[in-house]
């Protein structure tokens, strides 16, 4: 039997723990794209423009940014069983507070909230890295992002449908309150079940919280740098809401956001210094060193995979529609095939990862993933829509079995941070949602599509500089004992 197979049927140990997280993190999916489907209900009831539609879509993602990495400490301080529990109990009251909104400022306020439980994704990758060997982290990770992922694709299914089951013009609250009650219900049920780790296993946390640890002066800095896309990311968001574009806020309180941002990154900073400043005065023993490239590396391998997903998920269904000539709903089904791949390709890329190598096959899923991108931009209304399909299905393959290889290395990198890790990655993929999307305002469909491969043959590049995990690492106990933890 292989070492990294997993028995799926079964519902003790480590699987109990693993289906009990995935559909924690399904939940999170369904209440956080609940409106997507309803938009058209939503849009009716509030007499809502496109652009205030556009504004509820932005808001939507914009927490989620700051959100993964302040998750991503709080996990790692306390516990995922903890953690996730929370998020889905106060995100389910945010979900009725949306459901229950009666003005446009009620629902751009609460969406803006939801965007917090987008951060749900962090929890459990800490969560499975705990519970799994270094043998099987990969296929149990891709297992539980993918399936977790599926739930932005069930809201999009059964939401319409429930809204007209219940009817009336208040048929799409109700709809979307269920989503909410059924995320409170789940709060006290993975309390109840869920646990932090294995019987006998020590869960290790950070000396300090406030920033991620780092264990030279050249990191000190690499880590500086590579905050600065995470407030850039917010700022462009702001921008899109801004009086030149969207009008949704003024010119004052869009300055007033800019300098709130200046400060949040001064402020980091000085807490990466708190944290940190000793690595100026004093070495860092090697047993307890890693490098900083490794997350900085994986961090953009998420930019252009998930980042990606999410900007093609956004503008693939018009794109068939307008290039093909098709009614949106023919147009919507077969772009839904982007998402429905999550399914099956986040784990294979995780189970690849395990089985022939976390690097090699990075490389090869992003490279994979830059010639579908590359293919896809080449697609004009000359080719057989069955030929477009193919070719945005391969893509995706690879785009998100690349997720998948992605989060089979996180857990190896620092046990301790994997929640910082974790969040730190995750906010990169929605950096690279925002970058595309800015991009794919300005551009046609063809030179969106060729500057993602663009981005994804230098994060490859990228990843020749990763170290492949191997041998062991070390965390210390509280009684200071060194424990090694295999990690390849």
């Amino acid at each position: 039997m292989s070492k990294t197979k997993l028995d799926l049927m079964s519902f003790s140990g480590k699987i109990r723990i693993l289906h009990l997280t995935w559909f924690a993190f399904f939940l999170t999916f369904m209440v956080w794209f609940n409106h997507a489907p309803l938009l058209s209900a939503i849009q009716a009831t509030f007499d809502l423009s496109k652009q205030q539609i556009k504004a509820l879509l932005i808001v939507n993602v914009a927490l989620t940014i700051p959100a993964r990495i302040v998750i991503g400490m709080l996990v790692d301080r306390y516990g995922p069983r903890l953690i996730f529990s929370g998020l889905l109990f106060v995100s389910s009251l945010i979900c009725f507070f949306f459901a229950l909104a009666d003005s446009y400022r009620m629902l751009l306020a609460t969406r803006f909230a939801l965007g917090f439980v987008g951060a749900g994704f962090v929890i459990g990758i800490r969560m499975i890295g705990e519970w799994f060997p270094a043998r099987q982290v990969g296929v149990a990770e891709g297992i539980y992002g993918g399936w977790g992922n599926f739930g932005s694709a069930a809201s999009a299914m059964l939401l319409p449908s429930l809204a007209l089951a219940f009817g009336g013009e208040d048929g799409w609250r109700y709809a979307i309150a269920t989503t909410g009650a059924l995320a409170l219900i789940y709060s006290f049920v993975y309390f109840k079940l869920a646990r932090n780790t294995p019987k006998g296993s020590t869960y290790f946390k950070p000396k300090k919280t406030g920033a991620m640890e780092v264990t030279s002066k050249g990191d000190f800095f690499f880590y500086l740098l590579m905050n600065i896309p995470l407030y850039a990311a917010l700022a462009v968001l702001t921008w899109k809401l801004g009086p030149g574009n969207l009008g949704i806020l003024n010119g004052v309180l869009t300055d007033a956001i800019y300098l709130g941002l200046a400060i949040l990154y001064a402020y980091q900073t000085w807490q990466v210094w708190r944290i940190n400043g000793h690595v100026f005065s004093e070495p860092v023993a090697e047993i307890h060193r890693y490098r900083f490239k490794q997350v900085a590396i994986l961090d953009l391998a998420y930019f252009v995979t998930f980042g990606s997903e999410l900007a093609v998920v956004s503008m693939l269904p018009l794109f068939f529609k307008e290039t093909f000539h098709l009614s949106m709903v023919e147009a919507g089904l077969l772009a839904s095939g982007f998402a429905f791949m999550n399914l099956v390709a986040r784990p294979f890329g995780g189970l690849f990862s395990d089985r022939f190598g976390r690097k090699r096959m990075l490389s090869v899923l992003i490279g994979g993933l830059a010639l579908g991108y590359l293919l896809l931009g080449q697609i004009t209304s000359a080719w057989p829509l069955a030929l477009a399909v193919a070719a945005t299905m391969a893509c995706s393959f690879f785009v998100q079995a690349g997720e998948g290889a992605v989060f089979a290395i996180v857990p190896l990198v620092k046990r301790r941070m994997t929640g910082q890790i974790a969040g730190m990655a995750g906010a990169y993929g929605n950096v690279g949602a925002v970058t595309f999307l800015t991009v794919f305002s300005f551009v046609s469909p063809q030179v969106f599509f060729l500057t993602i491969a663009g981005a994804a043959l230098a994060a490859l590049v990228a990843v020749q500089f990763l170290d492949e995990p191997k041998g062991h690492t070390a965390e210390v106990l509280e009684d200071g004992t060194v424990e090694m933890i295999e990690v390849g």
